[in-house]
């Protein structure tokens, strides 16, 4: 199975998540995705046959733009996003990230991303120029398609990465996830 076939069919195959990439898209933003939960949910989904998506807890915007990085800016974005599409949407610049995490600066969008804490978190997805589909995943597909939670090394916090797990309910959810610390 070509996994990035696999998702680029699921996602289109999903009239809101569709919808919401077409949003998204509208805000022109540098080096975007939606990404994190809307995406690795949605495969985690598939693999454990659930018939109805799990609901998303919120909608993850990231853009890369080192210009303007101010908070305020996203929280901007947010509003707008929130007036066409009433769903919890979270709008983080990733040119900033960094700051919190205390790493050095990010490059782009990608490379922000290859510091989060699970590996397979760390995919997006956004509409292409031609709209099409592309996929931003720092460390690949497969691990996403194994069904496991596995810690990042750059971001080797395991305290951190079980206090997600166990907030996050992912076992609970997932039962079939294997852990990967």
């Amino acid at each position: 199975m070509n996994f990035e076939t696999q998702i680029e069919k699921w996602v289109s195959e999903d009239s809101s998540r569709i919808h919401a990439l077409e949003i998204a898209s509208e805000l022109k933003l540098n080096d975007w995705c939606l990404a994190a939960g809307f995406v690795r949910n949605m495969v985690w989904d598939k693999l454990h046959d659930r018939h109805f998506p799990t609901p998303l807890n919120d909608i993850d915007l990231i853009y890369f733009n080192r210009e303007e990085s101010s908070l305020e800016t996203d929280q901007d974005l947010e509003s707008i996003l929130k007036t066409k599409l009433n769903k919890p949407w979270s709008v983080k610049n990733q040119a900033r990230m960094h700051l919190r995490n205390k790493d050095a600066s990010y490059t782009s969008t990608e490379d922000a991303m290859s510091y989060w804490v699970e590996v397979e978190t760390a995919i997006g997805v956004r509409l292409s120029p031609t709209d099409g589909l592309e996929l931003v995943a720092p460390f690949g597909l497969s691990s996403l398609f194994s069904s496991t939670v596995t810690i990042n090394d750059k971001r080797r916090k395991p305290k951190e990465f079980y206090e997600r797990v166990r907030s996050k309910k992912w076992l609970q959810t997932w039962p079939k996830l294997k852990i990967y610390a």
